[in-house]
């Protein structure tokens, strides 16, 4: 689920950050560049793992920041395909589940992948809103968000950026993670004790 990748990357250090220890100040940068981004076939960087080495130091004509090439770690999110991972439901709605990590939250369950067969059905607790519920012998187990949902990876996406999005659009995700709970022990934690 976690990686660590190897980085190099030239840094324009702000002339502002030069009395900072050289390493403290190209953390700094490299943190606000690299934290919360999605890097494409890398995945979501969580951390700065450690600056392996730091050349140059150089200043362009009409530059007032100093150059460098630094060589550096990110530990980065991304779960390999088959991984079993618990989620928390953030959304629901006739297309499929939308699940959270905490940290990263485009994760979607579409409709096929959920168990066989699942019905969206008006849940009495939460004033008839709807809610997916799976259907087994004669029972019904719903997924309502009290419990974890375990789900497995079925495959991670890159979109490509858009050049215009409409007002009504959901925010572009750099990375989506489909997930499926149409297996054993898949599911809200609930059904499986």
């Amino acid at each position: 689920m976690f990686y660590i990748s190897l980085i190099e990357h030239s840094l324009c250090l702000p002339p502002h950050l030069l009395n900072l220890p050289l390493e403290e100040a190209m953390k700094g940068e490299l943190e606000t560049l690299f934290l919360d981004k999605v890097i494409s076939n890398l995945g979501l960087c969580v951390s700065v793992y450690d600056i392996k080495s730091i050349d140059g130091g150089f200043i362009f004509p009409g530059d007032g920041a100093s150059t460098y090439k630094v060589v550096f770690r990110l530990v980065m999110f991304r779960p390999f395909v088959g991984e079993i991972l618990v989620a928390k439901l953030k959304s629901s709605d006739a297309n499929g589940l939308q699940l959270s990590l905490g940290f990263f939250d485009d994760i979607y369950v579409p409709v096929h992948l959920l168990p066989n067969p699942s019905r969206f059905l008006p849940d009495p607790a939460k004033n008839n809103e709807f809610t997916w519920t799976w259907e087994f012998q004669e029972e019904q187990f719903p997924i309502n968000g009290k419990d974890e949902i375990r789900f497995q990876v079925q495959s991670i996406s890159y979109p490509p950026i858009p050049i215009e999005q409409e007002k009504e659009a959901k925010p572009f995700a750099p990375m989506v993670i489909t997930g499926s709970l149409d297996y054993d022990g898949l599911g809200p934690i609930s059904w499986w004790v």
